[in-house]
C-alpha cells in the first residue's frame, strides 16, 4: 500500500514540477519578446535564449517539485524533462499548422529530459 501512495505522489510532483517548468518558461519568453520588441537584441539570438530559459525552467521546476525524494531524482527528474517537452510539442503542433520535429526538435527533446535529470540529481542531493 505504501508503494502505491509514493507512486502516487511521485507523479502528483512530476506534474507539478512539469507545471512550475512551463509557468517559468511562459513568463520568462514573454519578459524576453518585450525586451526583443523595445530594444537593440538581434533575433537571432531567440533560438538560444529559448533553449536557456527552457533548460533552466526545467532545472528550477524539477528541484522544487523534488524537493523531499531520496532517491530515483535522476529518473524522476527526466520524467519531469520529457512531460515538460512533450506538453510543449503537443501545443505547439495545435497551435501552429507547420509544425515539423527536426533536428532542433530532437536536441531540445534531449536537453530537457538532460535538464531534468540534473534537476532530480540537485533535489536528490540537496541537504
Amino acid at each position: 500500500m505504501e508503494k502505491i501512495i509514493n507512486n502516487e505522489s511521485n507523479i502528483k510532483k512530476i506534474i507539478i514540477g512539469s507545471t512550475i517548468s512551463i509557468s517559468i518558461t511562459v513568463i520568462s519568453l514573454l519578459i524576453f519578446s518585450i525586451l526583443v520588441t523595445y530594444t537593440n537584441i538581434a533575433e537571432n539570438t531567440i533560438p538560444t535564449v529559448t533553449i536557456i530559459i527552457s533548460m533552466v525552467s526545467i532545472i528550477i521546476g524539477s528541484t522544487i517539485s523534488m524537493k523531499n525524494i531520496k532517491k530515483n531524482g535522476i529518473v524522476n527528474g527526466s520524467l519531469i524533462g520529457g512531460l515538460y517537452i512533450l506538453i510543449i510539442y503537443l501545443l505547439s503542433s495545435i497551435l501552429e499548422k507547420n509544425f515539423i520535429l527536426n533536428n532542433y526538435s530532437i536536441i531540445m527533446i534531449f536537453l530537457s529530459i538532460l535538464a531534468g535529470s540534473i534537476g532530480g540529481i540537485i533535489s536528490v542531493n540537496k541537504k
